[in-house]
């Protein structure tokens, strides 16, 4: 520490990167926003670097830095630096009529290989959310629609298990505006339906690949259930039920499109790159990620190739694929 305080950067690194990756994670739960966080974390670090002679030692270094943290993401919530909603640009070419229109349409997809060392940090004895659980795009599109002090009040207290007299003075506030706050984030979360792993989920997922990929539109159908919900942000466009879904999926699928998926995994979930066959090769389309429920796939999201680099998947497949290559 007095090194770090002495201008070291590499004292300064030692003492910080054990939580880095933890607090991008919280970042991302406040904002919603793979590259938003990325840039809270950056202002977070350098705050804390050009701060650190005011840290006293009252509170650990890690809850130093969440407060940091937290509050650099509450400026960025109050700024409404928020992405527009993408407008459909396909001229000639109108998918079906959406069940309703989103408003999380900033929401990006945050990557499993990026959660090793961020989803097994200790946890306050107040935490009432599974590490995993917390990091669902359900859960995070769900934190979204929260004022951002109780944003910020709920995932302190439920999700990392600060105590109520931390969180105050973390946010600068009393323990009955914490209290407070938290009572109404509660009540508004009290609905959020989070993934659960049935008991068959490969087996979904196999007879969902191969559906897919074979352009399957009645097998894919079969898989979702009655209340599936499809959302593709940044474009607000929502399909809900299943009869919605199969609209959409005829329009997507189209005549003669082919896909192939490749596998990984984000936000806690299984997820597919997509790539589209086109006549000059197999080429990113999007990505997919999938929620299950007991009785098939509840739900799917769809992102835009542009998250493909930090998920290390390529922009291309190779038009020949050995046996194997995908699954």
């Amino acid at each position: 520490m007095s090194r770090a305080r002495a201008g070291d950067g590499e004292a300064f690194r030692a003492l910080t990167e054990p939580h880095r990756r933890e607090l991008q994670v919280h970042c991302y739960r406040m904002l919603g926003s793979f590259q938003d966080a990325e840039d809270a974390l950056q202002d977070t670090m350098l705050a804390a670097w050009r701060g650190l002679e005011r840290f006293d030692g009252r509170a650990s270094l890690r809850t130093w830095l969440y407060r940091i943290a937290t509050n650099r993401c509450l400026d960025a919530l109050r700024s409404a630096r928020r992405r527009p909603a993408k407008q459909w640009d396909i001229p000639g070419i109108e998918p079906p009529e959406p069940s309703g229109l989103g408003e999380i349409h900033w929401l990006e997809p945050y990557p499993d290989a990026l959660l090793d060392g961020a989803v097994s940090v200790p946890l306050g004895p107040e935490a009432r959310y599974e590490q995993t659980e917390s990091i669902s795009l359900a859960f995070v599109t769900a934190l979204q629609i929260l004022p951002p002090r109780q944003l910020a009040v709920l995932i302190l207290r439920d999700v990392l298990g600060f105590r109520a007299s931390e969180v105050a003075e973390m946010l600068d506030t009393t323990v009955e505006s914490v209290k407070s706050a938290l009572k109404r984030a509660r009540a508004s979360m009290r609905d959020t339906t989070l993934p659960e792993r049935p008991p068959a989920e490969d087996a979904i997922v196999a007879k969902f690949v191969s559906a897919y990929e074979s352009a399957d539109i009645d097998a894919v159908v079969a898989l979702l259930t009655d209340d599936v919900f499809i959302s593709m942000p940044p474009l607000p466009l929502e399909y809900q039920g299943r009869d919605s879904a199969a609209r959409f999926l005829t329009f997507l699928f189209g005549p003669a499109k082919r896909f192939d998926l490749l596998p990984t995994r984000a936000n806690g979930q299984r997820a597919f790159g997509i790539y589209r066959h086109t006549p000059d090769g197999i080429h990113a389309a999007g990505l997919l990620v999938i929620a299950f429920a007991d009785n098939g796939i509840r739900a799917m999201t769809a992102f835009e190739n542009s998250v493909f680099a930090n998920f290390g998947l390529p922009q291309s497949l190779p038009s020949a694929q050995p046996p194997g290559f995908r699954h």
